[in-house]
């Protein structure tokens, strides 16, 4: 095939579109990772889309239908109120889509890289305070910090809310439990971009004086052009992984800050506030079903992003192909 007459744009991107071809084929060829996809898929597609396939909402009790167990009605039960545990479960996969991919997006993609790649890029005295702030960040109990900042700053940002509802007209703001959900994903990537920037400075310290970075500095090429259009590309392997990895790590976080009282707030649903409801003794005695379907989709999730991040690990890896 010829590219005489192709832009250089399109002569560079043939190569790597062939590449993520080769690669997404490696990937479709083990069953583990397609199972893991196909996991993944289902349970974020759920939550998406809840407000549709839910067949009941996420707070609609039946209280002459309490403790049922699974029927076509409810297939998986109802809890102590009535409620339907599988809408409850599809629900709180839509509070784990909401906080996972908003953490990531702003935790590790915004923050961890960029100060991973201006670490490692500039050194110095930016590489020293860059990483001292990370030090700071991953040594600070996280719990803690977490519970002091839901308890100071929940009431303030509802109360916030609530003067942006007035000014707007909009009253479904604090219905939606939007607050929370701010409040959770933002302490959730404040303390969540130390590890991605670790790696990605690393990585940039290793990349930096390769011949091509070398020749676009010499050609003129501004520190921001460098960065995101010469070095990080050449991440594109690592922080997939990466990022495979940390959703299953913030999807667990997630649930165990809310599981102890300190994320998302009742009434709206995730998993953790399934698992605190079906984990008093007497539920784990007589109604094991509270407890055993929200730990059940956690178990899948998380396991799934941790065997799909072990999968393209092997699939990316040159030494494991």
């Amino acid at each position: 095939m010829s590219y005489d007459g192709a832009s250089p744009v399109a002569i560079e991107a043939a190569p790597q579109q062939s590449q993520r071809y080769r690669v997404l084929r490696r990937l479709m060829r083990r069953p583990v990772a397609v199972v893991a996809i196909m996991i993944i898929v289902v349970i974020y597609s759920a939550g998406l889309l809840a407000p549709w396939v839910a067949p009941h909402g996420f707070n609609e009790a039946d209280f002459q239908n309490r403790f049922a167990e699974p029927s076509l009605e409810h297939p998986l039960g109802t809890d102590r109120l009535g409620r339907d545990l599988l809408s409850r479960s599809i629900w709180s996969a839509q509070t784990t889509v909401i906080v996972t991919v908003a953490a990531v997006l702003t935790g590790g993609l915004f923050l961890g890289v960029t100060a991973g790649l201006a670490a490692g890029y500039a050194g110095g005295r930016t590489d020293s305070i860059i990483m001292r702030a990370a030090d700071t960040f991953a040594s600070v109990p996280t719990i803690l910090l977490l519970l002091i900042i839901t308890a100071t700053l929940l009431p303030r940002i509802q109360n916030g809310a609530r003067d942006l509802e007035d000014l707007t007209g909009f009253d479904w703001i604090v219905s939606s439990g939007a607050p929370s959900y701010f409040l959770v994903f933002g302490a959730l990537a404040i303390f969540g971009w130390t590890g991605i920037a670790r790696v990605v400075r690393s990585q940039v310290l290793a990349l930096r004086q390769e011949p091509y970075v070398i020749a676009a500095r010499a050609a003129g090429a501004g520190t921001p052009r460098i960065l995101f259009l010469h070095l990080l590309p050449n991440l594109t392997n690592l922080l997939l992984v990466s990022f495979t990895l940390s959703f299953g790590a913030l999807a667990t976080a997630e649930v165990g800050l809310t599981f102890l009282g300190i994320g998302v707030q009742p009434p709206h649903p995730s998993f953790g506030l399934m698992v605190s409801d079906g984990a008093i003794l007497s539920n784990v005695r007589e109604h094991t079903t509270l407890i055993l379907v929200p730990a059940g989709f956690i178990v899948a999730l998380v396991m799934s992003f941790n065997l799909l991040g072990d999968q393209l690990t092997d699939v990316l890896s040159p030494r494991r192909r």
